[in-house]
């Protein structure tokens, strides 16, 4: 299985959760869809990076969508010779689901092209940042490398060098700061961190996952960085990131679980969408698929 595979397995999973609720999320989703072909980001106007979320979860849920509109709208980006890496990323993704479900193929010059610049944002101590010809490599931008990799079928990663730059961003705690300016562990850093080592195969370190698990919340939900007890404010991003690193390597989420689905059960609308929190007023793709994510985990497979 490949990085998307699995996150897209998991929301799909989502939809038994839901129930009839379902049909509401496909609506929302539906409704985010603008005239171009691209899924609106928080300004109404189409963009790539949310196209991925609203696109992956629409495959995964079975929505009916004029998929040749999104063809062209994707294809407007060519083979991403202009974009920085999180937009390169997000250009393969929706590339390699399309692929899927049309016939808008990637031909083998297209995969080369996105290859050699995806090459340009491989840090010298063999990471990959999102900056590109950085000295050190950061977390985000190797999982977002790696998960190229995989959805193009090419091996141009080294693995050892993206082990070793990673492994040098572990904090004395066990957990994983995102960058070498970062003197904290992040939760979704280190939930990057444990998914590089697990589809790379190599040793987990063991104090990576006993950090992550730590972070769940009394209460529900996963905090972004570590805090007290009095400040703690969970958020859909970390909850989701953790939940599904924990989910990949095993974790048994049963002593979380009722408490999680709870918290989930705040950020829910009935407009078909998830917040990234509770005090968020506004409902987007990325959210929305974070929160199926989660379900989709919670309720294992």
């Amino acid at each position: 299985m490949t990085i998307r595979l699995d996150m897209r397995k998991a929301v799909s999973r989502a939809a038994e959760a839901l129930g009839d609720s379902v049909d509401a999320v496909r609506e929302f989703l539906r409704c985010h869809l603008c005239d171009d072909g691209g899924f609106q980001g928080r300004d109404g106007k189409s963009d790539l990076y949310y196209t991925v979320f609203g696109l992956e979860a629409s495959v995964a849920l079975d929505v009916k969508l004029p998929l040749e509109r999104v063809v062209d709208y994707v294809r407007g980006f060519e083979t991403g010779q202009s974009l920085d890496l999180v937009h390169l990323a997000s250009l393969v993704r929706c590339r390699i689901n399309l692929a899927e479900g049309t016939n808008d193929t990637l031909d083998p010059g297209s995969r080369r092209a996105m290859i050699a610049h995806l090459m340009h944002f491989c840090a010298a101590d063999g990471g990959f940042s999102t900056s590109a010809g950085a000295e050190r490599g950061h977390v985000y931008g190797s999982f977002l490398a790696l998960g190229i990799c995989q959805d193009l079928e090419v091996d141009d990663l080294e693995p050892a060098g993206v082990l070793e730059s990673v492994l040098s961003l572990q904090m004395p705690d066990g957990g994983f700061s995102n960058e070498p300016t970062m003197a904290v562990s992040a939760t979704a850093a280190t939930a990057a961190a444990i998914t590089i080592f697990h589809y790379l195969q190599a040793p987990l370190p063991k104090s990576a996952l006993q950090w992550l698990a730590a972070r769940a919340e009394p209460r529900g939900g996963f905090c972004a960085i570590p805090s007290g007890p009095d400040v703690a404010i969970p958020d859909l991003l970390s909850t989701a990131t953790a939940l599904h690193a924990l989910t990949l390597v095993g974790v048994d989420l049963d002593e979380i679980r009722e408490r999680n689905l709870d918290y989930l059960d705040t950020l829910w609308s009935v407009r078909g969408g998830f917040r990234g929190h509770p005090a968020e007023d506004v409902l987007d793709c990325e959210y929305t698929y974070y929160g199926l994510l989660s379900l989709g985990d919670l309720i294992g497979p």
